[in-house]
């Protein structure tokens, strides 16, 4: 980020005492705390509709969330003399989830459950645009694109090492994606999002800082509706993948979760289907196919020998957790 970013600060009604550097934004600290500013890339209804559910969640009992500044026109974006729009954040002061500490994970997904139960807000739904989000569309959609690069590799002639590699196990993963996709659309009422209401879109443990009260969640601008198991799908694959597919661990996490928001039979297969599905084959191949195919990281093998090592753990996991 560009240092004539800390202009946009001028734009505020606030004192600021310094400025840090932050992961793609910069920090300002002010007598009563901390700010964020950062870049936003999305359209400004979006999000004036962030702002409402962010009110609306810490008006429902959580307030552990971050919040928008407006600055001194009342706008919600700013912008610095190149025109590059920024928002400014409240920023806690606090570490990030430790994902190798048992008890702080199910602290997360405790203080995710009462996140979920206080954006139940179905008014403030009918005013989002956008139709909530369909799993079997979106799965539909990634085996168009697997099937597209499996005919690529298919009929390409001279291949690369990692792309033999690649090929080789192609299929496996291939077949397992187009299983889960084919068995979702049998089971419409599985695939039906009975239970769709906002979720955070990004609920993993970057966005999850600790302090000495509890978790305070921030990063909110990818929310969207969804079945809320999206977040706590998306926090347990990150957390399983590190840990070998432990059964344990993995009860251990949905307990917790349930000691706030009890999941239905829907919300476990939905859980079901999302991990069945391979989405981090489906991760490496799109990031093999649309980023330049002359160079291949060692990292893409790396994560493609992993993948097939974990996968008798996972099948376990998914056989005793959901069976």
């Amino acid at each position: 980020m560009n240092d004539r970013a800390v202009s946009v600060f001028d734009n505020y009604d606030i004192e600021i005492l310094r400025t840090t550097k932050g992961r793609g934004a910069i920090l300002g600290q002010t007598p009563a705390g901390w700010l964020i500013l950062k870049e936003y890339t999305g359209p400004a209804a979006r999000l004036q509709i962030q702002e409402k559910l962010l009110s609306s969640v810490r008006e429902n009992g959580f307030a552990d969330t971050e919040q928008l500044w407006r600055n001194k026109d009342g706008e919600l974006i700013t912008y610095d003399q190149d025109r590059t729009p920024y928002i400014v954040k409240t920023w806690p002061e606090g570490r990030e989830c430790n994902l190798r500490d048992v008890k702080e994970c199910q602290n997360a997904v405790k203080t995710l459950g009462k996140l979920h139960n206080a954006m139940r807000l179905p008014e403030l739904a009918k005013e989002y645009p956008v139709p909530a989000f369909s799993l079997e569309n979106e799965y539909g959609k990634h085996n168009r694109e697997l099937k597209k690069v499996r005919k690529y590799l298919r009929e390409k002639g001279q291949k690369t090492e990692f792309e033999r590699f690649l090929f080789q196990h192609y299929d496996f993963f291939y077949e397992k994606a187009l299983e889960t996709a084919e068995y979702m659309g049998t089971k419409s009422e599985c695939a039906q999002q009975t239970d769709a209401g906002f979720c955070h879109g990004d609920f993993q443990h970057h966005n999850l800082l600790w302090k000495t009260d509890g978790f305070t969640v921030v990063n909110f601008e990818k929310y969207l509706l969804d079945n809320p198991v999206r977040d706590l799908y998306l926090f347990m694959r990150k957390l399983l993948e590190k840990n070998n597919w432990s059964v344990s661990l993995a009860v251990s996490i949905l307990t917790a979760y349930e000691t706030q928001r009890a999941l239905t039979d829907g919300d476990r297969r939905q859980l079901y289907y999302r991990f069945s599905y391979p989405e981090k084959f489906w991760k490496i191949v799109n990031f093999y196919y649309n980023n330049g195919k002359a160079w291949i990281p060692g990292k893409n093998r790396e994560k493609l020998e992993r993948l097939l090592r974990q996968e008798d753990d996972k099948k376990a996991f998914l056989t005793s957790v959901f069976r």
